[in-house]
């Protein structure tokens, strides 16, 4: 998918999401990057198979 020189790291490459930004949306909340993946603002992922990778959470309450 990318023809960038060097090309943007693979979907499942751990520095995925240092990849080329193709489409963004920030008024929806989402971008596309140029390996395929869909980011979200909250640092949710869609994979170019499908997978969802949630955002991570935070936990805010009381501590044992």
């Amino acid at each position: 998918m990318c023809d960038h020189r060097p090309p943007c790291p693979r979907a499942d490459a751990p520095d995925h999401g240092s990849a080329r930004m193709v489409a963004s949306h920030p008024e929806q909340g989402w971008s596309l990057l140029c390996n395929g993946v869909v980011v979200f603002t909250d640092d949710g992922e869609i994979q170019p198979d499908g997978r969802v990778i949630p955002a991570p959470r935070t936990h805010h309450g009381p501590t044992a």
